[in-house]
């Protein structure tokens, strides 16, 4: 969409226009639950994380004290290192939420921001809860333009479009007009980044990505405020975000510009069962039915499971390495190794991916007799499903399948189930059950905060 823009509405402008319009009365109920029930997935996962190595070692990067909350950590901190900090636990355990049909994390980016940005201006808990929606709304519409193609060109969309939707909500929260709130994406556009080679060994920097686009997405919307001129061909000039980081697309732009505010991409959000790679959810199930049928993975020769091409070169491949993974986080990124702690777990929680799992000779022999093969018709990425052919020592044969995501749009997580992870995994980062109550509480209350001083309750 490479056209004359110097007199015209580009892209950018055409979305920022919607987001500028913005009121909370505008939003569904169910955009607002959706938002509110993100929220609180998120906090539970940055008490969860808190205690990490990882975490520690970024917390050590920050600079002074400010007048923003790191969830669970007992100094405030300034909003960059704020955003970052809980960017970086949201996401560190790869168990907060996806988006269905053009898969990306998208509130481990966003809230950070938004939250960050509010407590440092003073913001209300309504300006709060519009900002998360509005940042939420455009990770979704954005990653839909060039689904799948910033993977092939080797980024990781988390922190190269989650830049822009933490720009577009830290933006709406401090109530940026349109000419800004396209700035900002113009902005954020240089800001992004993040690379995947971190499927090479499991390394640590997928977790940083989040951290990273939160804080580079918050300060981008308070330089765009300030009237700094950025490029307003962001999305649809001669060298633009798209051609950068996605080169193989043909941008879609009308996710951008058509049926805003009547449907509503965050719906299509989902919650996480399982604390690895989504697309890995539905073989993890087969693997648990598999458990139901045999009496022991002695009895197994071998598992073949058909799968979409464009799980191969994260998930699947090198097969070897990914048979006998190197750390319980690196087998978080293994088709195999998650089946086998789905066949001997019968769950893969945050209690499932250690060390010692990793290297349990019994996970690394099942896992080592599953391969792949790819089938042409498989629907993903709009549709997750798994499909196993089990062959026994016997000579008989099991054919396993599970249709969809557990917790995806076709068997969605219930709020009471949301409510029992966080509970789950508040616990494990030492938060008693009435602490986690009370953040429960300000999550399903924001828009009536007069500000978010409030979340000062859980520097602890």
């Amino acid at each position: 969409m490479e056209e004359d823009t110097a007199h015209s509405e580009t892209v950018s402008e055409m979305y920022a226009d919607f987001l500028s319009n913005l009121v909370i009365g505008g939003l569904t109920d169910e955009a607002i639950h959706i938002a509110k029930k993100n929220f609180v997935d998120a906090g539970g996962l940055c008490i969860a994380a808190r205690g990490q190595d990882y975490m520690q070692q970024v917390l050590a990067s920050c600079q002074g004290q400010g007048p923003c909350t790191a969830i669970g950590h007992r100094n405030s901190l300034g909003a960059a290192d704020a955003a970052l900090i809980n960017g970086v636990a949201i996401h560190g355990e790869d168990f907060d939420d996806t988006l269905e049909g053009a898969p990306i994390r998208v509130g481990a980016m966003v809230i950070p921001a938004v939250l960050a940005e509010a407590e440092q201006s003073g913001l209300s808990g309504e300006r709060a809860l519009l900002g998360i929606a509005a940042g939420l709304e455009s990770v979704c519409r954005l990653n839909h333009v060039a689904a799948g193609h910033m993977h092939r060109a080797g980024f990781h969309p988390v922190g190269v479009i989650g830049a822009l939707g933490a720009a577009a909500g830290a933006g709406v929260a401090l109530g940026l007009e349109r000419d800004r709130l396209a700035a900002a994406f113009g902005i954020a556009a240089s800001f992004s980044s993040g690379i995947i080679e971190y499927l090479t060994d499991g390394a640590w920097t997928k977790r940083l990505h989040p951290g990273w686009a939160a804080q580079s997405g918050l300060k981008a919307a308070r330089i765009a405020a300030t009237g700094f001129f950025a490029p307003r061909t962001v999305f649809d000039g001669k060298h633009n975000f798209f051609k950068a980081f996605a080169p193989t697309a043909s941008p879609e732009y009308a996710h951008l510009t058509e049926r805003l505010g009547t449907d509503w991409y965050m719906t299509r959000i989902v919650f996480k069962p399982y604390a690895c790679g989504t697309m890995i959810h539905p073989y993890i199930d087969c693997a648990r039915k598999l458990a139901k049928r045999v009496e022991s993975s002695d009895a197994i020769e071998s598992i073949v499971c058909d799968t979409g091409e464009g799980l191969v070169h994260r998930l699947w491949e090198p097969l070897a390495d990914k048979h006998a993974p190197p750390s319980g986080y690196a087998a978080k990124f293994s088709m195999p190794f998650c089946m086998a702690l789905g066949f001997f777990e019968n769950d893969a929680g945050l209690a499932q991916f250690s060390d010692e799992k990793a290297s349990d000779s019994r996970y690394v022999e099942f896992a080592s007799k599953i391969s792949y093969r790819i089938d042409p018709e498989n629907e993903y990425p709009r549709n997750y499903s798994g499909h196993m052919e089990v062959l026994l020592k016997s000579g008989e044969v099991i054919a396993l399948s599970q249709p969809h995501m557990r917790g995806g749009m076709r068997e969605p997580l219930t709020y009471r189930e949301i409510v029992e992870k966080f509970h789950s995994n508040a616990k494990r980062g030492g938060w008693s059950e009435r602490l986690g109550g009370r953040f429960i509480d300000f999550c399903e209350n924001l828009e009536s905060a007069p500000d978010l001083g409030g979340l000062r309750e859980f520097q602890k």
